[in-house]
């Protein structure tokens, strides 16, 4: 008659700790290390070359700013079929849109897989503005600005 062997009881040991402990840790430096590597592909760090000349304009931006917020200027934009961008513009009551006026725009990719560019505009008889070149497809955002009659409007647009 064969007796069955008895189990030993599991005992946590220091061993099992430290298994734990590296596991962990590793899996959390793992992480960590992706994250990092995603983040530094993706944002370039420069937010303005230099903060200190940036910091003696920044009283002179916001007046500004609060210029163009009291026009009242926005901007609707859409892309149309064959990649150009179309731009209306609509005014106010207190600051009419000028007849003839002229925007241009920048176009920047906000993940910088694609290269900023300049766009240029033709205004057209409805009184929309129209780029003279296609953008290629994704996700863009411009930085319009309309000059007229002495006024200058800046936005952001998404498109």
């Amino acid at each position: 008659m064969s007796h069955p062997q008895a189990r030993k009881p599991f005992r946590f040991t220091g061993w099992h700790f430290t298994f734990i402990l590296v596991a962990f840790f590793g899996v959390v430096i793992a992480v960590n290390v992706y994250m990092a590597t995603l983040a530094s592909g993706t944002f370039s760090g420069v937010v303005v070359e230099n903060s200190y000349v940036a910091s003696q304009d920044y009283n002179r931006w916001l007046d500004e700013a609060a210029r163009e917020k009291a026009l009242g200027w926005h901007a609707s934009v859409t892309r149309m079929v064959d990649g150009r961008v179309q731009v209306r513009m609509s005014g106010s009551e207190k600051a009419p849109l000028p007849a003839k006026a002229r925007l241009s725009g920048e176009a920047w990719h906000p993940l910088g897989q694609e290269a900023d560019r300049a766009v240029s505009f033709r205004q057209q008889a409805d009184g929309s503005y129209v780029s003279f070149d296609p953008l290629p497809a994704g996700r863009w955002r411009l930085r319009l600005r309309l000059d007229g009659d002495g006024h200058v409007w800046r936005g952001q647009e998404v498109l």
